[in-house]
């Protein structure tokens, strides 16, 4: 079979489309200190009191108090299994075509310790996907590319996901490969949010800029190398959160049409982001780069006496209207712009989220808000108001089982919906708030079915969903 698969030629005819899921050992110390003796040379130094320790001898002995805490050695590596070294010598399309067939016969999963049925439309297929991704999955990353725009990623603030993702990418060595030619998609490592701050003149409402720059990158790559020209970019892939990264691919036919875009922005009604070829990035807020998962977690149910909590700037469509009918119109639900001092001196909005039942979501400017994870991070239940908006990973992940999905048009009906919810169906919910809030968080060290790897394997199963069968 040869690599290339005339796949100018196969992506123009029908492609069988995968069945979219509806959506330390501490080793104690060992050697005892060692007891000096003092000798006595005469009664009175004998019974003279004894000098104090100085700091810093104080300070050596504590350190010497301490337990040592070892690494544990990694297990040893064990050979490889005969389907390992079958589809490790399989060529790129070989390995997806496999892959593909293989998820048409998933095994049925019927108690899994690590994944949470209830949170998945079909975990079978979920678990599947994800051991096929663990197995085969080879990404390549350009090191072309000038800093800032590429290859540093931004780790602080709303726009977070898309400088987390790559830095774990770019340190990845399980699915990272420095051989193009066992490449199974080609990463383009470049920041939305960098662009945005490199290149855009402030108050001149003009993105054009930011787009060309990303077009001739593209010129550049596909000049400089033979796999953009190959597929046309169906096997490349980018990862933005800025709010303006679904048009920094505008100037670029191939880029926007044809390239896996993971989008904080996934908005179906601009035209941009496409339904079972794109992804939905979760939009997460880092404020402490360096613990990046510090406040996570909730109060108990009994602890949250707020129905329903918002506080956020005024942007877009949806939250004038919010505030409009919710502001201080109902104790039960506290709906606000920027927190007020009066409020947050008393309560911080991390501490509303954590003492609120349901954290109203909605949009901003664009269709993707941070407090759905925010919320999730807080183990408050999401009511997400953002008509279009594509909810993260929804190819997998059920989200009715977790959170609420309010129209636009029934802002006025808000309390009458939440009040209608059983409190059994809450109860419900808010477990699954908590056991899928492994799926958001962003590990410094990833671990299985994290954020990370959810992501990845999305673009991952994209990539299956798109490829086009060989022809016989």
């Amino acid at each position: 079979m040869e690599e290339t698969m005339e796949l100018n030629e196969t992506h123009n005819n029908s492609t069988e489309r995968l069945p979219l899921i509806p959506l330390n050992s501490v080793v104690q110390q060992n050697a005892t200190d060692q007891m000096v003796q003092l000798v006595s040379v005469n009664q009175e130094r004998e019974t003279a009191p004894k000098r104090r320790k100085s700091s810093r001898r104080r300070k050596h002995a504590k350190l010497k108090e301490k337990p040592i805490i070892l690494t544990p050695p990694p297990p040893p590596r064990r050979p490889p299994s005969a389907l390992e070294r079958h589809v490790w010598s399989l060529k790129p399309v070989e390995a997806l075509a496999y892959a593909k067939e293989e998820l048409k016969h998933a095994p049925t999963v019927i108690d899994d310790a690590d994944l949470y049925a209830p949170l998945f439309l079909n975990v079978s297929i979920f678990k599947r996907s994800y051991e096929l991704m663990e197995l085969i999955l080879k990404v390549y990353i350009y090191r072309d590319g000038s800093r800032p725009i590429f290859h540093t990623p931004h780790l602080r603030g709303i726009y977070a996901s898309e400088g987390w993702f790559m830095k774990l990418m770019e340190e990845n060595r399980q699915f990272v490969t420095k051989d193009p030619e066992k490449a199974h998609l080609f990463y383009l490592a470049y920041s939305s949010r960098q662009l945005q701050t490199a290149l855009y003149v402030p108050d001149s409402h003009n993105m054009k800029p930011l787009s060309i720059y990303l077009r001739d990158h593209v010129n550049w790559i596909a000049g400089k190398y033979p796999y953009w020209n190959r597929t046309h970019g169906y096997d490349h892939f980018l990862v933005a959160c800025h709010d303006w990264g679904p048009y920094t691919v505008n100037e670029h036919r191939e880029l926007s049409q044809n390239t896996i875009k993971a989008l904080c922005n996934a908005d179906l009604s601009e035209g941009v982001f496409k339904l079972g070829k794109d992804v939905s990035l979760p939009e997460t807020t880092i404020r402490t780069p360096r613990k990046p998962l510090r406040n996570v977690g909730g109060k108990r149910v009994s602890q949250r006496p707020i129905l329903a909590f918002f506080a956020g700037n005024m942007h877009g469509r949806v939250r004038p209207i919010l505030l409009k009918h919710w502001n201080d119109k109902d104790d039960d639900i506290r709906v606000y712009g920027p927190l007020p001092l009066r409020v947050s001196r008393k309560m911080t909005y991390i501490q509303h989220m954590k003492s609120s039942k349901y954290c109203i979501c909605p949009m901003g400017y664009e269709v993707n808000s941070p407090r759905i994870i925010e919320a999730i991070y807080y183990e408050c239940v999401p009511v997400i108001i953002a008509d279009n908006f594509v909810l993260p990973f929804s190819e997998f992940l059920d989200w009715s089982a977790f959170s609420v999905v309010v129209a636009e048009k029934d802002i006025p009906k808000l309390k009458e919906i939440l009040t209608a919810i059983p409190l059994k169906r809450y109860l419900t919910m808010q477990i699954n708030v908590k056991m899928v809030q492994k799926h958001f968080l962003w590990n410094p060290k990833p671990l299985k079915y994290d954020l990370f790897h959810m992501v990845l394997h999305s673009i991952w199963f994209s990539r299956l969903n798109l490829f086009p069968i060989p022809r016989t």
